[in-house]
């Protein structure tokens, strides 16, 4: 990840130059007596509203799981082992 560290000084005085570098996918931490305090990224894109009633369909055609998460990670560790 490209990473870059800046004063609270210098991000006022270069806060365009620094939004652009950000919207370029260059992350900015802002420090404040040289600790972290803010970061400075790209905005994300909006994102897409999920169809719920699509997703029960889908859902509905899943197979219903008959053991829980950690017996089946269990199982399936013991069976890799042998």
């Amino acid at each position: 990840m490209n990473e870059e560290t800046i004063s609270l000084r210098d991000a006022k005085a270069r806060l365009s130059e620094l939004a652009e570098r950000a919207a370029a996918g260059v992350d900015v931490v802002i420090a404040k007596h040289g600790r972290p305090t803010a970061r400075l990224t790209a905005a994300r894109g909006k994102r897409k509203r999920v169809n719920l009633a699509r997703l029960q369909a889908l859902v509905r055609t899943m197979p219903k799981q008959t053991e829980g998460a950690g017996e089946a990670l269990r199982r399936l560790r013991e069976a890799a082992r042998y």
